[in-house]
């Protein structure tokens, strides 16, 4: 049996966003063919995920330095208590399924902020002499991504960061395996959009079925 994290960064519902489409097409196929396997969704539109701020930093020093958690001010416990709750989920997780729409070239600032949240030194990566070494093995992970534009190809490639960032991220804390399901360009070619939002329904069951 394996843990998914089902991870969505949309501030939508599911009949209003192209990528949280695609994305329940994957999770609902994935279910279907692992039953057994344990799904958790974490919407981070509706969960509490701190920024990385005075409070988290003091709170992590004093921590290291011997002192207990109950000295901490309620700010730090509050915050540093949410992020080890994130970043113990995370851990936990075998499977990664990332969804999120393309915003200024990347993705909304909530993931990025989730990101911080779990890509944590001695967690999910560690410093040495010979380098960075990421933690996280025998893991996978995948990113639906609906961009309005093409972005995949041609001068605009260039642009894109968000699906890039993820998979360096994932990659640099150990997750070799990290796929792509892209729905791009319905905003561009408006007459298209039905079309190119159905093959991306089909790649994503497709791609559920062997996740």
């Amino acid at each position: 049996m394996s843990n998914v994290l089902y991870i969505t960064a949309h501030p939508l519902e599911i009949h209003q966003s192209y990528s949280l489409t695609v994305g329940k097409a994957f999770i609902d196929t994935y279910k279907e063919y692992n039953p057994n396997d344990q799904v958790v969704h974490l919407d981070l539109y509706k969960a509490d995920i701190p920024y990385l701020d005075a409070d988290v930093f003091h709170g992590w020093e004093k921590l290291q330095n011997g002192d207990s958690f109950d000295l901490l001010t309620p700010s730090e416990r509050s915050k540093v208590g949410r992020l080890a709750e994130l970043g113990g989920q995370f851990l936990l997780a075998d499977k990664y399924v990332f969804v999120t729409p393309m915003w200024n070239f990347s993705f909304p600032a909530i993931m990025k902020t989730y990101l911080d949240a779990v890509a944590v030194s001695g967690k999910t990566f560690k410093y040495s002499k010979k380098g960075s070494k990421g933690l996280l093995k025998g893991k996978k992970a995948i990113h639906i991504q609906a961009r309005g534009d093409i972005y995949s190809e041609g001068q605009e490639a260039q642009w894109e960061m968000g699906n890039r960032q993820l998979e360096t991220i994932m990659k640099f804390c150990g997750v070799k395996s990290f796929e792509g399901i892209i729905l791009e360009g319905h905003m561009k070619f408006p007459e298209k959009a039905e079309q190119i939002k159905e093959k991306a329904i089909a790649d994503a069951i497709e791609a559920a079925k062997n996740f």
